[in-house]
């Protein structure tokens, strides 16, 4: 029997090559904003969650009010568009998953489809892409990873979470579905283990954890 009906991949990552770019960016544009805070910093406080999220924090710790797209967005796209790529590995491991699969991202709809689209993997997912704009709470809440598993008819105890933050590690386990961490990205594995997730550190052990046991 197939241990899992529905293999759930959040974007940032697992799918794109982003957090490695955004986390950068966002310390040096922290620190004109007048909050220096370290890469491993950002990595706790905000990788995972929603942008909103962040934007009410940065606006509490300053004081002030900003316009997001502006000051974050327009720097992210920029680095988006040279340098943005798939998570290597990532396309062979998806053409070898048989069981469906659905993305669940912090991200709003369209940033989410334009990464896709850019790295490649669009068609991948198209018509399965959930954002946490669907959703009432973000990571770690696991409203995100529920919603995806109704939308696509699944048990949450059939469902497979793959994950790269510890927010969204919390998110799958307490959805009551089997998260794998990928440490290829920003986030250490031990940090993923004590978040409740199965860590890997490369995309062709994907299958292998998912399905040869």
């Amino acid at each position: 029997m197939v241990p899992f009906d529905l293999v759930i991949f959040d974007c940032d990552g697992v799918l794109v090559d982003s957090e490695r770019l955004v986390v950068p960016t966002a310390a040096a544009i922290l620190a004109e904003l007048g909050w220096p805070l370290s890469e491993s910093e950002i990595v706790a406080r905000f990788i995972g969650g929603t942008t909103a999220q962040m934007h009410r924090e940065v606006e509490a710790h300053l004081g002030r009010s900003f316009d997001w797209d502006e000051v974050f967005e327009a720097r992210y796209r920029e680095v988006f568009d040279s340098e943005l790529t798939a998570i290597p590995g990532i396309h062979d491991a998806l053409s070898t998953i048989e069981t469906a699969t659905c993305v669940a991202s912090s991200g709003s709809h369209g940033a989410i489809r334009q990464k896709l689209a850019t790295t490649g993997l669009l068609s991948y997912f198209e018509g399965r892409i959930f954002s946490a704009a669907d959703v009432a709470r973000g990571k770690p809440a696991p409203d995100i990873f529920l919603h995806a598993a109704r939308a696509m008819g699944a048990e949450p105890q059939r469902c497979a979470v793959v994950e790269d933050s510890v927010l969204g590690a919390r998110a799958g386990v307490a959805a009551n579905m089997k998260v794998f961490g990928f440490s290829g990205s920003v986030t250490d594995p031990e940090k993923l283990a004590s978040a409740g997730a199965t860590a890997f550190s490369r995309m062709d052990e994907l299958h292998g954890l998912l399905f040869e046991h």
